[in-house]
């Protein structure tokens, strides 16, 4: 049986460190999934992803992957383990599509995640934390990436939040929610 794993974290936490520990220690191989869709005309952009890039294993399979997310999950095969960085990047990539086509993709994506028949981790941004975004693209992104979380969190085996300069394992410490689907913040 697979093992999905969620870590998620404030900007520069550690998230993706933490996840790429986690991923040595499944001992498979490893496909590396980044979701970041390279600019060569940004350079801090792509010095992150360099970042990103020289820290992983050199044997560590790279898939770009900003779009069709559930695609790769649904083809992926034991017994190599999805390292996917990130959440908030793929969902970023989203933010163009319209309610009903992202609630469509979304659903696919959870429902491809429950059937995988291979490990996953998942790195995802934690948002929302302070002030509400004072532009309607800002709150979409944080609305979309938000309620993805909770439902992906309600369906992987352990999550995990790397805040702090700590790795804490959510899933023994806390409760889930029952409601995941409701929403009462504005």
């Amino acid at each position: 049986m697979s093992k999905h794993i969620l870590v998620m974290g404030p900007s520069r936490s550690g998230k993706s460190e933490w996840a790429e520990t986690l991923a040595k220690k499944v001992n498979q191989p490893v496909i590396y999934v980044a979701t970041a869709l390279e600019n060569p005309d940004d350079l801090q952009w792509q010095q992150r992803i360099e970042k990103h890039r020289l820290r992983r294993p050199s044997h560590w399979q790279t898939l770009s992957v900003p779009y069709d997310l559930y695609l790769t999950i649904e083809q992926a095969k034991p017994p190599h383990c999805l390292l996917i960085d990130s959440l908030g990047t793929w969902v970023a990539n989203q933010l163009e599509e319209d309610e009903e086509s992202w609630e469509a993709m979304s659903k696919r994506l959870l429902t491809s995640i429950q059937q995988a028949s291979v490990n996953i981790i998942f790195v995802a941004e934690e948002t929302g934390w302070g002030v509400v975004p004072a532009y309607p693209l800002g709150r979409l992104f944080r609305d979309r990436l938000g309620h993805l979380t909770r439902q992906l969190g309600t369906i992987v085996d352990t999550t995990y939040l790397v805040t702090g300069g700590h790795v804490l394992n959510l899933s023994l410490l806390g409760e889930p929610l029952t409601n995941g689907d409701r929403d009462i913040d504005p």
